[in-house]
């Protein structure tokens, strides 16, 4: 049986159950169940604190779980991440008073507060900082108001947050985060899990991409090809107007109208944009 991790609470929590459950997997209805079970894919869901999946994981009691990649590096677990999952993004950055740093450097014997010590550490351990950690639960943009820290470590959006604190950014991000499919270190491959990775794939691109259909001269063909090669490349069938053809290609789903626009300009008509619920590829 396939046992999965699944954030119980979060910003991760309902991203990563849509995305189960677009792959065809079983998720709760009632946010107080903690254990679902998955007959028909003989598989067993266990919604945990996104910040214990990766213990769980590299512990070997399950076979995969859904966390945030700065989540799997603070925790120090034996787990590895094996799929991006395209949601969740962040990054993650120094802040302090105007003028009070302006490289990763300046922080050496300084208290830098933070909720992700073990990434931390590891961090300043490998550029030879000698800092203070002060690890905070939450509302670490307050530490330096308060004393308590020199510098902060956070995950960082506009940095409205972070200037309303009188702080500003300092030096490169740290990371850039996003959710992430974990194993154990060395779990040998499983089938189950090799088919949950093409599912979790298949609505990955279904997110990312449409399906464009139009049609066109057929001494036009080539150009309009160039717009859209697809994935592999463009499906082009004969029309009954034997001066017609008609095309069928993925195109980026971001990039839609501005494919429309010029296949317009190029002299396609009937352009038709269809959603892909998931795929193969």
């Amino acid at each position: 049986m396939l046992r999965v991790a699944v954030p119980n609470k979060g910003s991760l929590a309902e991203p990563a159950s849509a995305m189960l459950r677009e792959s065809g997997y079983r998720q709760r209805l009632d946010t107080r169940d903690l254990v679902l079970h998955d007959p028909d894919n003989d598989a067993e869901f266990f919604f945990l604190r996104p910040r214990d999946i990766a213990t769980y994981v590299g512990s070997g009691e399950l076979d995969v779980g859904i966390t945030g990649r700065d989540l799997l590096l603070d925790s120090g677990a034996a787990a590895e991440e094996i799929l991006q999952l395209g949601f969740a993004e962040s990054t993650f950055r120094f802040a302090a008073r105007p003028g009070a740093a302006s490289s990763v450097t300046d922080f050496a014997g300084k208290r830098v507060a933070t909720s992700y010590s073990g990434l931390l550490a590891k961090y300043f351990a490998e550029r030879g900082v000698d800092a203070e950690l002060i690890r905070l639960d939450g509302a670490v943009e307050t530490a330096v108001r308060l004393g308590v820290a020199d510098v902060i470590a956070d995950v960082v959006s506009t940095g409205t947050t972070l200037r309303q604190a009188g702080l500003e950014i300092v030096g490169e991000p740290i990371l850039h985060s996003e959710a992430v499919l974990v194993r154990r270190v060395g779990a040998p491959r499983l089938p189950a899990v090799d088919q949950l990775v093409r599912r979790m794939q298949g609505v990955i691109i279904a997110r990312r991409y449409v399906l464009m259909d139009y049609d066109i001269r057929a001494e036009l063909v080539e150009p309009a090809v160039e717009l859209t090669p697809g994935i592999e490349s463009p499906t082009v069938s004969p029309l009954h107007d034997r001066g017609w053809v008609a095309v069928r290609a993925m195109v980026p789903r971001a990039e839609t109208n501005r494919i429309m626009d010029e296949l317009w300009e190029l002299g396609a008509r009937g352009i038709l944009v269809t959603d892909i619920h998931a795929c193969r590829l």
